[in-house]
């Protein structure tokens, strides 16, 4: 019975079944928080727009990331991208709210909404009705969307089926 129910279980998970995550509650002020304290570390000594993310996952966890600048522009890395990529190679699958600071030399001045591709990427670990685009200038100045309301019509790994 036991692998009768594994194999089940990995159907579901093969079949995008699961792709939208679970619902748990999302702390706003805490994955905010965690995307300005990433903020700090943002590599842009070109442009000078610092960004920071958190990613919340279906685990509870939080993974963040900052924006990296190339000299070689095209080589840089969003900071979505890099909390979304930090959390796989952690080993999670699902995510459930995004947190978006950003801003000139340090600061979150605007709120700041992430670009196609950051978008995309979401949209490949997420059920874009559910998960949750915070863009914030403080714990509790914020704009959330829902992925849906950012990249409506989406392209997902269900498109491929």
């Amino acid at each position: 019975m036991k692998n009768f129910l594994t194999v089940l279980l990995m159907m579901f998970l093969l079949t995008g079944i699961a792709s939208a995550a679970p619902k748990i509650e999302v702390n706003r002020a805490e994955l905010i928080q965690a995307a300005l304290n990433a903020q700090k570390n943002s590599y842009a000594p070109y442009s000078k727009f610092n960004v920071g993310a958190a990613v919340l996952c279906a685990s509870g966890k939080i993974y963040t990331g900052t924006n990296v600048e190339n000299a070689s522009y095209p080589a840089g890395l969003c900071a979505e991208r890099t909390a979304i990529f930090h959390a796989i190679a952690e080993g999670e699958k699902q995510i459930c709210a995004v947190a978006i600071v950003g801003g000139l030399n340090f600061t979150a001045s605007d709120y700041c909404a992430p670009c196609g591709m950051c978008r995309q990427v979401m949209r490949e670990f997420a059920n874009p009705e559910n998960l949750l685009v915070i863009m914030a200038k403080s714990p509790t100045d914020y704009v959330e969307k829902t992925l849906e309301e950012l990249l409506p019509m989406s392209f997902g790994p269900d498109s491929l089926k």
